[in-house]
């Protein structure tokens, strides 16, 4: 499988600033070819890649006032490597975040999803966000929560994911928030999706069914988009002009799906 992804950035700084580019593909067993560029006016900028939590890369870069412009493409052959579970992921992966809000959601979610635990919760989960949530791009603020969401009955991608976050941690079951690209996404853009831990594994779920799940790739993970935000800036401030996120994907063999575990029915992020 190759997966062919790019994302173009341009936008305004108006007084300098720090950008941090959570745009990159994440470290994984699959081959990776990649180039990142960012320019100021007519000058290259370096970028500092630093390291996060599972795999993550961000991408600091030092801007001074003036159009900047970031383009990155990456070729991605083969597949990652399963997502490893890690004893302090299952601890934070149940706590209440500033956009998963679980702890507002506790009544309901034990209410609503009685009685359900592992595959069954989070089936039963995915499909009520599905059914009660209208995809309605421009309809929620970047400040809402999961409980605002619950209230408004509509969203976008991070919306339907913050909600199934939350719904799930209010169920006692670790929950995470994923930034990917999204071969088939339509409209294009950066997608959110959750990954539940179901039956000692990290298992993907995507509530929005805009996408094929076999195809995704992982750019960021965290509790909520907090941590996975493609761009964020400090001492200084900018405007977004323009985005534009491609992603694409050739099969050697036959499409399929992502790997799906026998035992539980739900597809793994590779």
């Amino acid at each position: 499988m190759l997966r062919t992804v790019s994302s173009h950035l341009s936008f305004d700084v108006t007084s300098s600033t720090e950008l941090y580019l959570a745009i990159a593909v994440a470290d994984g067993a699959y081959d990776r070819f990649e180039h990142l560029t960012v320019t100021h006016q007519d000058a290259l900028l370096e970028p500092l890649e630093i390291k996060t939590h599972h795999g993550a890369r961000i991408h600091r870069v030092h801007a001074p006032a003036g159009r900047v412009v970031v383009d990155y493409h990456a070729q991605v052959t083969g597949t990652a490597a399963l997502p490893p579970v890690e004893d302090a992921d299952l601890i934070e992966y149940r706590r209440p975040s500033r956009y998963a809000d679980s702890d507002k959601l506790l009544a309901f979610s034990r209410q609503q999803f009685a009685g359900l635990e592992e595959a069954a919760l989070v089936t039963a989960v995915v499909g009520w966000v599905a059914d009660h949530l209208r995809y309605a791009p421009g309809s929620s603020l970047p400040t809402d929560a999961a409980s605002d969401t619950l209230l408004k009955r509509r969203g976008v991608c991070r919306d339907f994911a913050h909600l199934v976050v939350a719904l799930l941690r209010a169920k006692d079951m670790p929950a995470r928030f994923v930034s990917v690209y999204a071969p088939g996404l339509s409209p294009m853009d950066f997608h959110a999706v959750v990954e539940a831990y179901v039956d000692g594994a990290w298992h993907l779920v995507d509530a929005t069914a805009l996408a094929p799940l076999g195809s995704m790739l992982r750019i960021a993970t965290g509790r909520d988009a907090t941590d996975t935000a493609f761009l964020s800036n400090y001492h200084g401030y900018l405007t977004l002009r323009s985005m534009t996120v491609t992603a694409t994907v050739q099969h050697s063999t036959s499409p399929g799906d992502l790997a799906v575990d026998a035992a539980t029915g739900l597809a793994v992020l590779r």
